[in-house]
């Protein structure tokens, strides 16, 4: 019986598991072996639906507000969640950076505390 992506996240809930057989359909040759999947794979089936139409709407967040029905925020913090679960680093938000440095340039702050929120 063939399923789709979706069946198989659905199945797994999100642990990792290992590719252990993969054909080629067109000629029908198997292989096997212990095959990691890439990690777009790893995400939920959600998740690849959120990141698929972020790459359709070229990183457009307003277009990403518009086909989910979201806001702007829902959005960035959709985002940094799968970075988070991709492994990416993420720089803390510009907005907090600049409010930081807005009080590190006022004297409220010293420079190593300004270092300490920064990081």
């Amino acid at each position: 019986m063939k399923h789709d992506w979706n069946d198989l996240s659905t199945m797994t809930t999100g642990q990792d598991l290992v590719v252990n057989r993969v054909t080629i359909t067109a000629s029908g040759i198997s292989i096997e072996g212990e095959f990691e999947l890439p990690p777009l794979a790893r995400l939920s089936y959600e998740d690849q639906v959120f990141i698929a139409m972020f790459i359709k709407v070229h990183g457009s967040i307003k277009d990403m507000e518009q086909a989910f029905g979201i806001s702007y925020p829902t959005v960035k913090a959709r985002l940094n969640k799968i970075c988070e679960k991709l492994g990416f680093v993420h720089a803390k938000p510009v907005q907090e950076r600049e409010e930081v440095l807005g009080k590190l340039e006022k004297g409220e702050i010293s420079v190593n505390e300004a270092i300490e929120r920064l990081s």
